[in-house]
């Protein structure tokens, strides 16, 4: 399955996805591979996450029959 390209996740939902899960900021920093405190700096709203990071939250998402919609890009925005 082709996955969308250029969709970004917001602060929002990745905060609702991380209480879907039911994990602490630590265990999902776990489970992607990064630090607790790149997943509070995206909670923030400070950075996004990008490139694999963001695919890996689609992919459990999407697993986890997680409702979202992340935010179209602005060039997604501009195709209209």
């Amino acid at each position: 399955m082709k996955r969308p390209k250029g969709r970004q996740w917001d602060r929002e939902r990745i905060r609702e996805l991380r209480r879907h899960l039911g994990l602490t900021q630590t265990r999902l920093a776990e489970e992607l591979g990064t630090r607790q405190q790149t997943i509070s700096e995206w909670e923030t709203g400070m950075y996004q996450p990008r490139g694999a990071s963001a695919t890996l939250l689609t992919i459990i998402a999407e697993r986890s029959g997680f409702n979202y919609q992340v935010k179209k890009s602005k060039e997604e925005r501009d195709e209209r």
